[in-house]
C-alpha cells in the first residue's frame, strides 16, 4: 500500500519554512518529489560549483558580473522555492499522506542533503578546483594587496594535473613551521636552481632578476625571469614582519629575513619570496618549501577592500 488512509492539510507556513531551511524541502513536504530534487540540485550547482566554473573557465572580464548574476540567480531560486512551496501547500485542501512521509525520512533526507551532500561537494571544489582566500598582510604588494580576496586554482601541482610549478608563479602553500597555516608568495627558484641574494638583489643561476632601477619615490622596481615579469617593492618597512597566514587569529612575529644567502635549492623543494622585500616572511627566513606543500596558484581577485572602501579597480584583476 503506497498511501496512508488519513487525509491531512498541508500547512503553507511549514512548507515555506522547510524550503527556507533547505531548497526543495518544502516541495518534499508537499509530496512533489521530482520538483524537490530539481530545486535542490539547481541550488547546489549554482551556489557551490557555479563560482568555481566562473573563476576557472570564463574570460577574465566576465568574472565579477557573472558572479553577481549567479548570486542573484541563486537567491531568486531560493525565494522561488519558498514561495512555490507555500502556494502548493495552500492549494492542497485535501492531501493523502504518502507512506514515506514520516519524521524519520524527513530527518534522514535533511542530514543527507544539508549535512552531507552540500559539505562534501564544497570540500571537493575547494580541494580540487578553486578555493577563496583573504590576504591579511602587505608581503606581496604591489602584486597582491592586503584586503584582496582571491581565487586560488587548485588544479595545480597535484597528481594528474597539467599545471606544474613554474618560476614566477604566485603560489599558495603550507607554512613549513605550521602546516595548518597557508602563505602566499612568489616561486622564484625550482629544485636544483642556485639562488643568490645580496644587496637586495636576486640572482637565479647567475641571472639577475631585477631589470629596472628602483624608483626613489615609490620604491618599485621590475623583475623578470623565463619571459615573465612583475613589480617588486624594495622600500624597507621598519615594522616587524608578521605572518602571512590566511587565518587572521594568528599573530606571530617572525625572525628577520637573511640579508645575504647563496644556496642550491634541494630536490623536491622550491624557493619562495614576497614581492614586498622589506616586509615579507619567506624562504629567506624559513628556508625552502617542499613541492608537495604547494597547494594552489593565485589566479584572480574577486573582491578587494581597504579601510572600509571597496577597491573597484581590482575586482576581476588577473594575478601575474
Amino acid at each position: 500500500m503506497n498511501e496512508l488512509s488519513s487525509p491531512s492539510l498541508r500547512k503553507p507556513w511549514l512548507a515555506a519554512l522547510a524550503s527556507f531551511v533547505l531548497p526543495g524541502f518544502g516541495q518534499l513536504y508537499n509530496g512533489e518529489v521530482n520538483r524537490a530534487i530539481w530545486l535542490f540540485l539547481s541550488f547546489a550547482l549554482l551556489s557551490v560549483t557555479g563560482p568555481a566554473l566562473v573563476a576557472l573557465y570564463l574570460p577574465d572580464g566576465w568574472m565579477v558580473p557573472t558572479l553577481v548574476a549567479g548570486l542573484l540567480l541563486t537567491l531568486a531560486l531560493w525565494i522561488y522555492g519558498v514561495w512555490q512551496a507555500a502556494k502548493a501547500a495552500r492549494s492542497k485542501q485535501t492531501y493523502t499522506i504518502k507512506s514515506w512521509q514520516i519524521s524519520g525520512v524527513y530527518a534522514l533526507i535533511f542530514v543527507l542533503c544539508d549535512l552531507l551532500a552540500l559539505p562534501l561537494l564544497t570540500l571537493y571544489v575547494r580541494e580540487h578546483q578553486v578555493e577563496p582566500f583573504r590576504i591579511p598582510s602587505h608581503s606581496m604588494e604591489p602584486s597582491v594587496l592586503k584586503g584582496d580576496y582571491i581565487f586560488a586554482d587548485k588544479r595545480y601541482n597535484c597528481p594528474g594535473c597539467r599545471q606544474g610549478v613554474h618560476r614566477g608563479d604566485i603560489a599558495i602553500f603550507a607554512y613549513p613551521n605550521d602546516r595548518s597555516v597557508h602563505y602566499i608568495k612568489r616561486v622564484i627558484a625550482l629544485p636544483g636552481d642556485v639562488v643568490e641574494y645580496r644587496n637586495q638583489q636576486l640572482r637565479i643561476n647567475g641571472q639577475p632578476l631585477q631589470n629596472s632601477p628602483v624608483d626613489v619615490v615609490t620604491g618599485l622596481a621590475t623583475e623578470q625571469i623565463d619571459g615573465r615579469g612583475w613589480q617588486i617593492r624594495q622600500t624597507v618597512d621598519t615594522t616587524p614582519p608578521r605572518t602571512e597566514a590566511a587565518r587572521p587569529d594568528l599573530n606571530r612575529v617572525a625572525t628577520k629575513p637573511a640579508t645575504e644567502l647563496n644556496l642550491r635549492v634541494p630536490d623536491g623543494q622550491v624557493f619562495v619570496i614576497g614581492d614586498n622585500r622589506g616586509n615579507s616572511v619567506d624562504s629567506r627566513t624559513f628556508g625552502t618549501v617542499p613541492l608537495q606543500d604547494v597547494l594552489g596558484r593565485a589566479r584572480q581577485v574577486w573582491f578587494s577592500i581597504d579601510q572600509g572602501k571597496i577597491r573597484w579597480e581590482r575586482l576581476g584583476l588577473v594575478l601575474k
